[in-house]
């Protein structure tokens, strides 16, 4: 994966595999009936100060990332799981990072085929 410029210089923090069960899908019975989601979030983030000080409260707290995650995977339903990362990515963001990517993985969609991995993968990118 290629880092943008404005990030050259930033940390990444990445959570892989975060999984929740949410009500999201385009049909009716998915979202009745519910099902495991599984999210990776990539964040960019200038952590310099963070290196220098060791200190929590000078770094983007990834614990508090995964639960704001799980909150919204578990919360009101998405038809469409692009819809799901969006809203993720943008909720991410607000925790202070230069970039985010978010990967919504949907190991459970209602293909008739055999699959590996439905995903969607959306990124975001603070102004300025």
């Amino acid at each position: 994966m290629s880092v943008p410029a404005s990030a050259a210089r930033s940390t990444r923090i990445a959570l892989r595999g975060l999984r929740a069960t949410g009500y999201h899908g385009y049909f009716d019975w998915e979202r009745q009936r519910g099902q495991e989601f599984v999210v990776d979030v990539v964040l960019w983030a200038d952590l310099e100060r963070a290196q220098r000080s060791d200190e929590l409260v000078d770094t983007i707290d990834y614990g508090a990332v995964a639960e704001r995650v799980a909150a919204i995977v578990t919360g009101a339903p998405y038809r469409l799981i692009e819809a799901l990362a969006g809203r993720i990515a943008d909720e991410v963001l607000t925790a202070g990072g230069q970039r985010v990517e978010v990967t919504v993985h949907k190991p459970e969609a209602p293909i008739e085929v055999g699959f590996d991995d439905v995903s969607v993968t959306v990124s975001r990118e603070r102004a300025g």
